[in-house]
């Protein structure tokens, strides 16, 4: 397995959560985003965050700073493509997402993405809902340099569906379990914050 550069999705507007950076609300003691950069680090090379605003907010954590490129806030999808331009400067054909609300992510997210690519060498990672249903988990991915390009074309020309993009260029599905309980369980509300915190206590 390639160790590849990692990218945190943070540049989310957080409006079921009253607003503001979710990354940062606390969970069990540490900030929602220390859980998520300590799994992701043991599986990268290297990690940057991509969060829009001043910048000096994410200082402390010593990890670039990747704002979108476009402008609005299109979604995840730009900061997709702000950690491919990133990734180019490095040289490193491909990253690893990983959204700053999902701390449970599964420690083998990198290996089972690569192992799982599609021709292009993307994919995306999933999971069983409660009626077993696997569901694509689009911020959580395996992204080639190579495509982004036609990724900054596609968010020109208006597209924001994550989905819509990556089965356009055929991604594969790395599956996961969803026991004991689903591995991208993300948070969006202060119920969430407690949920989440039962969970690390019983782990």
């Amino acid at each position: 397995m390639t160790k590849l550069p990692g990218v945190i999705l943070a540049g989310g507007k957080a409006t079921r959560m009253g607003g503001g950076d979710k990354g940062l609300r606390m969970v069990a003691g540490q900030r929602l985003i220390d859980h998520v950069i300590t799994r992701l680090s043991a599986q990268c090379a290297s990690l940057a965050i991509n969060a829009n605003g001043d910048p000096a907010r994410w200082a402390e954590f010593g990890l670039p700073i990747l704002p979108d490129s476009l402008p609005d806030h299109p979604g995840p999808l730009a900061g997709v493509l702000a950690g491919l331009d990133w990734a180019a400067t490095l040289g490193a054909p491909a990253i690893i997402t990983a959204a700053a609300d999902t701390p449970f992510f599964p420690p083998d997210l990198t290996a089972r993405l690569q192992a799982n690519a599609g021709p292009s060498g993307l994919c995306l990672a999933a999971s069983p809902d409660e009626t077993g249903r696997m569901q694509r988990q689009p911020t959580f991915g395996l992204w080639p340099v190579a495509l982004r390009d036609d990724l900054r074309a596609a968010l020109q020309g208006g597209l924001r569906k994550i989905v819509i993009w990556t089965q356009s260029h055929n991604a594969g599905l790395a599956t996961f379990p969803s026991q004991p309980f689903d591995p991208f369980f993300n948070i969006n509300t202060p119920e969430d914050i407690t949920a989440a915190e039962t969970l690390m206590r019983n782990a």
